[in-house]
Order: structure tokens, then C-alpha cells, then sequence
């Protein structure tokens, strides 16, 4: 029995050594791999459709220049569309719902957008930081809050990513501790919350593809103000 709703957040261990890594390797594993054929099966078809459907809308609104960062943003879509999938098997790991693991991805990503706008258009990406027709009192105002409002924007994506996912987990456990519990004593009221539940785990497979979406959507926002 576990001690605590949050230890099914803990990284596995085995032999006191961590298997985190080997959770963020597994999705490259389960991805199809092409063939030497002239005709896909319906499984990379439907694969390559789908990446094909998510860069056009993902890069339509982007200029030339930022095109090339569609291999990047299209791969982290699957990266953590699968790591988000898979967390929803029973007693499996979920490497997203660790703020680290979220930040290290978030972080990065947004630092090269900030240095490509930098280097590209300083003027422009620095413009960013002041409107136009502020006052003058209240420009150094607005300078360090659009500042901090800046610098705050990968937090924001690990911050969104891991709480979404966390607490899609432990509604689950608890909905699911609940059945388990009431079966014996109510099962007309167990049976209602077993429905609920299967209603809930729907609604966190659609979370899981959303959160995945939404974290590449906005990296492809600030891209897009700094090409």
C-alpha cells in the first residue's frame, strides 16, 4: 500500500539507481520506423499525416526563417505526447510530471528563441521589453515588469505542463481508491464512481495530447516574435 498520494511520483529505482533515463529513451523506442517499400502501412501513414497536418499548423503564421525549427518542435510534439500517454498505464513512471524534467525542456527552448531574436533583430526584440506610446514616468516600470514577465515564460511552461498532469494522477488514484473501497459496502455508488472514473481517464488522455500541444504552441508563439 502506498504511504503517500504523491509516492507515485517518485523516480523508480533499481538498485539504487535511477531509471529515469530509461523512461525518457522508451518513447524513441515505440515510434514506427520507415520501410524500403514503395507503400507505408496504415500506421506510419497515419503518422506521417498527422506530422505533416501538425507542421502546417504549427509553422503557418512563422516566416521562412523560423521553418527551421520544424523538426525540433514537431519531434518534442511526439516526445511528449508519448510520455504523456504512456504515464497513464498503471503502475508506469510519467517523467513530465516532474517540474525538472519540464523546466529542462522549457528552458533551453526558450533561451535560443530569445537569442535568435537577439541576434537576428535586437531592435525589434528589444522593443518587446517597452510599447509604444508609453509615458515617460512609467517607463522604468514597464521595463522590469515586461521584464520579469519575459524571464518568467519558461517557468510558466514547466509550471502548466507538470501541474495539469499531476493532478489528472491523483484525481484518478483517488477516484479509483474510492471504487476499490466502496465496492464491498455500496456497489450501486461504487459502480457510479467506476463510470466516473473511465469518464475521467478519457478526459486525461485528451489533457495528455492538449498539454503536449499547448507546450509546443506557445515555444512556436515565441519563436515567432523573434524571426
Amino acid at each position: 500500500m502506498m504511504l503517500s498520494l504523491f509516492d507515485q511520483f517518485a523516480s523508480p529505482m533499481l538498485f539504487g539507481i535511477s531509471l529515469v533515463a530509461l523512461a525518457l529513451t522508451l518513447p524513441w523506442v515505440l515510434f514506427p520506423k520507415p520501410t524500403t517499400r514503395w507503400l507505408n502501412n496504415r500506421l506510419l501513414t497515419l503518422q506521417g499525416w498527422f506530422i505533416i497536418r501538425f507542421t502546417q499548423q504549427i509553422f503557418q503564421p512563422i516566416n521562412l526563417g523560423g521553418h527551421k525549427w520544424a523538426a525540433i518542435l514537431t519531434s518534442l510534439m511526439l516526445f511528449l505526447i508519448t510520455l504523456n500517454m504512456l504515464g497513464l498505464i498503471p503502475y508506469t513512471f510519467t517523467p513530465t510530471t516532474q517540474l525538472s524534467i519540464n523546466m529542462a525542456l522549457a528552458v533551453p527552448l526558450w533561451l535560443a528563441t530569445v537569442i535568435v531574436g537577439m541576434r537576428n533583430q535586437p531592435t525589434h526584440a528589444l522593443g518587446h521589453l517597452l510599447p509604444e506610446g508609453t509615458p515617460t514616468p512609467l517607463i522604468p516600470i514597464l521595463i522590469v515588469i515586461e521584464t520579469i514577465s519575459l524571464l518568467i515564460r519558461p517557468l510558466a511552461l514547466g509550471v502548466r505542463l507538470t501541474a495539469n498532469l499531476t493532478a489528472g494522477h491523483l484525481l484518478i488514484q483517488l477516484i479509483s481508491t474510492a471504487a476499490f473501497i466502496l465496492f464491498p459496502l455500496m456497489p450501486t455508488v461504487a459502480l457510479l464512481t467506476t463510470i466516473l472514473l473511465f469518464l475521467l481517464t478519457l478526459l486525461e488522455v485528451a489533457v495528455a495530447m492538449i498539454q503536449a500541444y499547448v507546450f509546443v504552441l506557445l515555444l512556436s508563439l515565441y519563436l515567432q516574435e523573434n524571426v
